[in-house]
């Protein structure tokens, strides 16, 4: 069975920052690119970041997170991490750790920016 559980997420103060982890299981996570997608309320999926499958090429597509969000990844540990930096009230949402070839979803994690 696929399971990716995402932890790391909660209530964090405007320029805050937050770790978003996610670990992987029931498959080979080392062979697959994986992605942060966010949802805020009321708002479309945001596709946030990609990561390779050797962790050597990431792809950053929302450009709000530009310079302040760093995906990376231990494939031994069969872990995904967003480093989410100088956090902005708009930054709020639920966060969800992807395995886009399949397609695999995780449940998501609240992110919540406010003073």
């Amino acid at each position: 069975e696929v399971q990716l559980v995402e932890s790391g997420g909660g209530l964090v103060q405007p320029g805050g920052s937050l770790r978003l982890s996610c670990v992987a299981s029931g498959f080979t996570f080392s062979a697959y690119a994986m992605a942060w997608v966010r949802q805020a309320p009321g708002k479309r999926l945001e596709w946030v970041s990609v990561i390779d499958s050797g962790g050597a090429r990431i792809t950053t597509y929302a450009d709000s997170v530009k310079g302040r969000f760093t995906i990376s990844r231990d494939n031994a540990e069969n872990t995904l991490y967003l480093q989410m930096d100088s956090l902005k009230p708009e930054d709020a949402a639920v966060y969800y750790c992807v395995q886009p070839f399949w397609p695999y979803w995780g449940k998501g994690t609240l992110v919540a920016v406010s003073s």
